[in-house]
């Protein structure tokens, strides 16, 4: 999902369409809706029994199926000039003096984007040569997810969610202002229904789905963190917590990520931790997202696998996270042609953890730091990365570490890019 963010806000910012195709690939494999035989070639003795019919290709149904398919598929694509991404394998792109084609595969779903849409028919003309291909037109509907043009591009899972909410029967609930508890995990420690559930795949695949859902809305990233945690062995608990984030989404269930066309594609991160939230494992929680330009194409919520000893030491791996995310998606923009400015802020509201990264003369609070945590300081002094200290108010990544207040939620929401475009 990354990758798409990246290349839907690449093709707002320059004016291109987006187109979708549907391949059916059942020609290669058989109709996918019955089952496959093999027939004996013509010419076969069946005298011979020691001997056996070499199949060069791979039958439905069998665990090559879709390894064959994907291999057939980019055998085809490179053939029609298209480079494969090293950093994502799903993404082609193809670059011929002035024109330059951006296509994205998911499994027999492809996306496809670009600056010529003379050259965009021509490969449609192509791939139709060599499958049996369905041309749904300009983007609309992508994996679940509706891709619906305003003032940019607005990605929202509204169907996804209405149906989420029917299926747990709380279409007509009470909706609530935000997606958990700021003091969840006070409630959880003093809630009497602490008795486990007795049907645990109903929590799993609630948490499951909320998980996807996730991808469009950043809102409930921790709060889907939080519950994941306990798909092992969740309690009654638990599961209300649960059905309060379905509240939650009833009161806006079309909310989703706005793609805004700017002037600029500069990357820019925020990265907060909330130290020793667990109160189990004493483990600290990383929050960071990514934006580039003005719309946000990353984001995370994900318990620190390491135990630390202060909030400096919390957020100074949140920044190490977030410095990785910012190298992976620096190499796929320059992939895609798109050359980012360098330093990259990273704003962080830890005083304590900027001078860290700033000053290596700290030897006795950070000669116990893991080997890995120490690269932030090399790109630093790189000139790859730039802290940037903020307030706490102005943090953007708060929301990804802690249950936030209504008017604190609201305030990180706005930040986030969030849009209802069935509100109006």
């Amino acid at each position: 999902m990354v990758t798409v963010r990246c290349v839907l806000t690449i093709a707002i910012n320059n004016g291109w369409d987006v187109h979708q195709l549907d391949v059916n690939n059942a020609f290669l494999y058989g109709n996918l809706n019955e089952e496959v035989y093999m027939t004996l070639p013509d010419g076969y003795n069946p005298s011979h029994i020691n001997k056996v019919c070499k199949l060069k290709k791979s039958l439905y149904g069998l665990k090559q199926a879709l390894r064959m398919w994907n291999e057939k598929l980019v055998d085809v694509l490179l053939d029609l000039g298209f480079e494969q991404s090293k950093c994502n394998h799903s993404m082609f792109v193809k670059t011929s003096k002035s024109v330059f084609i951006l296509l994205l595969v998911y499994v027999d779903d492809i996306v496809i984007t670009g600056n010529c849409s003379i050259e965009i028919s021509k490969i449609k003309a192509l791939l139709k040569s060599k499958f049996l291909i369905k041309d749904l037109g300009i983007l609309k509907y992508f994996l679940g997810i509706e891709v619906l043009k305003t003032d940019g591009l607005c990605l929202s899972q509204r169907k996804y969610c209405l149906d989420l909410l029917a299926e747990f029967g709380l279409t007509g609930c009470k909706p609530v202002n935000s997606p958990i508890e700021p003091n969840h995990i006070l409630t959880h420690l003093c809630e009497k229904d602490n008795t486990p559930l007795p049907d645990v795949s109903v929590y799993q695949k609630l948490v499951g789905k909320l998980i996807y859902l996730s991808h469009t809305r950043p809102d409930i990233v921790y709060s889907v963190q939080y519950l994941s945690q306990y798909m092992h062995n969740p309690t009654n608990a638990h599961f209300k917590i649960a059905l309060r984030l379905l509240r939650y989404l009833k009161g806006s269930p079309g909310k989703g990520i706005l793609l805004n066309k700017g002037d600029s594609l500069d990357l820019k991160a925020f990265a907060d931790s909330d130290w020793g939230k667990c109160v189990n494992s004493r483990k600290s929680i990383t929050g960071f997202c990514v934006f580039l330009g003005n719309s946000l194409v990353s984001w995370k919520s994900k318990k620190q696998s390491t135990i630390f000893r202060s909030s400096a030491e919390a957020e100074y791996r949140a920044m190490c996270a977030a410095t990785c995310e910012i190298i992976w998606l620096i190499k796929i923009l320059k992939e895609l042609k798109i050359d980012i400015k360098l330093p990259v802020s990273l704003f962080c509201d830890k005083t304590s953890a900027i001078s860290i990264t700033a000053n290596p003369v700290f030897h006795d609070r950070t000669k116990h730091f893991e080997i890995d945590l120490c690269f932030l300081r090399e790109k630093i002094s790189k000139g790859f990365i730039k802290t940037v200290g903020i307030s706490s108010e102005d943090q953007t990544a708060d929301g990804f570490t802690k249950g936030l207040h209504i008017q604190a939620h609201d305030k990180v929401c706005e930040k986030l890019g969030l849009f209802n475009c069935f509100a109006y």
